[in-house]
């Protein structure tokens, strides 16, 4: 494969007063869908359509496209749980507890190629910026398949978007405090999925914080790290490529200087959307070749893309949509 990195990118722009542009989901028919403070999800080139009734404090984060034409939203905000909207604008409680947990902080939820659903709440803790201390590691991660919900990977710094292996035999996973990419082996009997084992796939350092997670068709996967604003490929062999790079030299050695004391500085994550990335928070492949990568933002008003050299591995969600 060609090195992603070996020429200059391009950045286009898309859309306009977005508001905490977090996830982005493209669909095979050139739709692009983005999480949205106000909308909670919208579609770019579409009016927006506000929410009736959303719930207090909705944060609308990862979000998941059904075949119905549905969305499922993970609210970081308020009560939290993953929440249903469908075209009456409406959106309605689909899970707000397991095992008996509130799931408060529910950062982000996922639809895989066999159904199921994947959901990653990055804290127990309230309000979620305590678990900025790197001492506190209590996100875990929950699936819903035939046999109802439940936890199945815990102790997490921070979990964050999880994505499956093109070859579906590991859950990724970022640990943003933690500041890893770890990934569990899936386990499956009689329709029971379980998650063996964490295992650590790359360490970041030098302001990275990783938080948004896509995979190339290769298996390379891709993380959007806030703070930083680095796009970076780890390859299938654990080597590291910097795609993408807004980084500010005093804003990194700050970051590192916060985090070695106990964690990230609310300040100082906040100063990574001052950068032209505005936090880059999400990573998705689109256009007819899914060789577009779309970014999304915590601080942005618009979507960011370039042209990559190796294309995305296709989701759950690509035929969805039409």
């Amino acid at each position: 494969m060609e090195d992603p990195c070996t020429h200059p990118i391009k950045l286009d722009f898309h859309g306009e007063h977005l508001s905490r542009p977090e996830s982005v989901l493209v669909t095979g028919n050139g739709r692009v869908f983005v999480s949205d403070h106000e909308v909670g999800v919208l579609e770019l080139g579409c009016p927006r359509r506000p929410l009736v009734g959303p719930p207090k404090d909705f944060v609308p984060n990862g979000f998941a496209l059904l075949e119905s034409g549905e969305f499922l939203i993970a609210n970081l905000g308020g009560e939290g749980g993953v929440w249903k909207l469908d075209a009456s604008r409406s959106p309605s409680p689909f899970l707000m507890e397991v095992e008996r947990q509130s799931m408060r902080n529910t950062n982000f939820v996922m639809l895989d190629h066999k159904g199921r659903l994947w959901i990653t709440v990055c804290t127990r803790q309230t309000p979620r910026e305590l678990a900025f201390d790197r001492r506190i590691a209590d996100g875990y991660i929950a699936v819903v398949d035939a046999q109802g919900a439940r936890v199945v990977a815990d102790g997490l710094a921070f979990a964050n978007e999880c994505r499956m292996h093109p070859g579906g035999e590991w859950l990724y996973v970022n640990e943003s405090v933690g500041r890893r990419l770890v990934r569990f082996r899936i386990h499956e009997e009689s329709g029971r999925v379980a998650l063996g084992a964490k295992e650590c796939v790359h360490e970041f350092g030098d302001g990275d914080f990783p938080d948004g997670l896509a995979f190339d068709c290769l298996g390379g996967a891709w993380v959007a790290c806030v703070i930083s604003n680095r796009v970076i490929r780890i390859s299938p062999s654990g080597e590291k490529q910097v795609v993408l790079d807004d980084s500010d030299y005093e804003l990194n050695a700050l970051a590192e200087a916060s985090f070695a004391k106990l964690g990230i500085e609310k300040s100082v994550f906040e100063m990574g959307m001052r950068r032209g990335l505005g936090n880059v928070s999400s990573v998705a492949f689109g256009g007819a070749d899914l060789r577009t990568v779309y970014l999304g933002s915590l601080g942005g008003d618009r979507l960011a893309s370039f042209r990559s050299e190796v294309a995305g591995h296709q989701l759950a969600h690509w035929q969805f949509g039409s």
